[in-house]
């Protein structure tokens, strides 16, 4: 963690649990890919509104990126990588994007809560994010449904 905020923020959340000393440094970063979502999905983590995140399996895959694990840690910044909290992951569920229901949209708590909201900003998101490697989103893909508690 090259981040001072968030380093100071790890530190600040480890002095009152010790028995998380030995855990790995926590990862650092933002929801979505641009400044207004960005910001706006770490004020919901803040306010414990939004308590789950979603990533494609094949973006992870493209990127080389490990799928999230219970346990894990993450300082949630904002676009401008200033440490707003931290959160842990609680479950991890790898399900097809057909079968996202509204339990898990208004866990997202973005937008009106909804399952319409939900498959819309994340259609476009996925749409965004798989292009760069040639691939478009599809009803059946593996979606990484990540939830997680605010714990500082």
């Amino acid at each position: 963690m090259e981040n001072a905020s968030a380093n100071n923020m790890w530190g600040d959340y480890l002095k009152n649990h010790l028995e998380d000393v030995f855990h790995e440094a926590p990862k650092t970063d933002y929801f979505c890919d641009n400044e207004k979502d960005a910001n706006e999905c770490a004020a919901l983590v803040k306010k414990g509104i939004k308590r789950a995140t979603s990533h494609s399996l094949l973006g992870l895959q493209y990127r080389n990126e490990p799928l999230p694990k219970i346990g894990d840690f993450l300082v949630v910044t904002n676009w401008e990588g200033t440490a707003q909290c931290i959160v842990q992951t609680t479950a991890v569920k790898l399900k097809p994007f057909f079968s996202i229901d509204e339990s898990y949209a208004k866990l997202e708590g973005e937008g009106d809560k909804s399952l319409a909201y939900w498959k819309k900003v994340h259609w476009d998101y996925f749409t965004r994010e798989l292009e760069p490697f040639g691939r478009v989103p599809r009803e059946s893909m593996i979606i990484v449904c990540e939830e997680f508690e605010k714990v500082f």
